[in-house]
This record gives C-alpha cells, structure tokens and sequence, in this order.
C-alpha cells in the first residue's frame, strides 16, 4: 500500500494547494497531509486553524488524513510510514529548491519525492500572495476554497 505526504504551511490553503493534493489522491492509496510550523514566516492562521480548514475540505475523502507536525517531515513520515513524499511544483523556481530538498530527504531517509506539476491555472498561486492580495482589499474568492475565503475575510475584518 502506497503512503503519500504532502506537507505545507497551508497559510491559508489555496486552490493550487487542493489541485495537487486532489491529484494525489488519485496517484496513492493514502494521502496524509501535514501541515508544518514555518518558522520563517508568520502564520495568518495558527496550525490547529490550518488542520481545521484542510480537515473540513477534505471531509468527503476517507483516504485523506490531515495532521501537523514540528521538526524535520522525514521523521514525521518515517512515523507514519509514508513511502514517498508529494511537492508541487508551479515553476522552474520551484524545482530548484525542491530538488536539494528531495536530495537531503532521500540522503536522511530512502524516502523518494514525487514532483506533481500545479495545473496551469494555479500556477502563479502562493499563499503569501493571496494574503498580500487580500490584506489590501483585493478578492481572493477565486484563489481560495469558498470557506477559506470566509476566514479570512473574517480574520482581516477583526483586525482592522
């Protein structure tokens, strides 16, 4: 049985976000998605928030398991016993970097990366440009799930 993670800060999800998983659930017997604690950045929604919202989105998908976890995501598979690990990719920009990672994962565990292409319309999506859209007043309805979007909406509303 095929055992696939895909991690991410998922702040906030966004509809490239759900394209791959979505794709990986087609591809594995088991997706787990973990939501990891970026230290780099500040959170717009706190990781049992973004374990929340994900939860709900995949609600109707009994091979999906949403958790979240701190250190390093090969200790967090070896745990679980994931048998690869899922990266989206949206540009060349993107290979680069995951590539030395994918590199340092399978050097720290034998565990391998699978890169699944973000379809063309999400390409140009990333969670810190939706946030930066929205903290400005711009829509963010279509780059986000509809609930997603509530949130924060909801969340910009309450720190004005």
């Amino acid at each position: 049985m095929a055992t696939a993670v895909c991690p991410g800060s998922f702040d906030p999800p966004t509809n490239g976000h759900m394209d791959v998983i979505r794709r990986s659930v087609s591809l594995f017997d088991q997706v787990v998605v973990a939501v990891i604690r970026n230290l780099s950045k500040t959170p717009m929604f706190r990781s049992s928030e973004r374990v929340a919202m994900l939860g709900d989105l995949f609600a109707d998908e009994p091979t999906v398991e949403i958790a979240s976890f701190d250190g390093l995501l090969v200790d967090f598979a070896k745990d679980r016993n994931v048998n690869v690990i899922v990266k989206g990719l949206r540009a060349v920009s993107d290979f680069d970097y995951e590539l030395q990672m994918a590199q340092m994962n399978h050097r720290l565990s034998g565990i391998d990366t699978v890169f699944v292409p973000t379809s063309p319309e999400h390409a140009y999506l990333s969670s810190s440009l939706v946030k930066e859209v929205g903290s400005l007043g711009g829509a963010v309805d279509s780059l986000v799930p509809p609930e997603v979007a509530r949130l924060m909406k909801e969340r910009w509303s309450h720190e004005r």
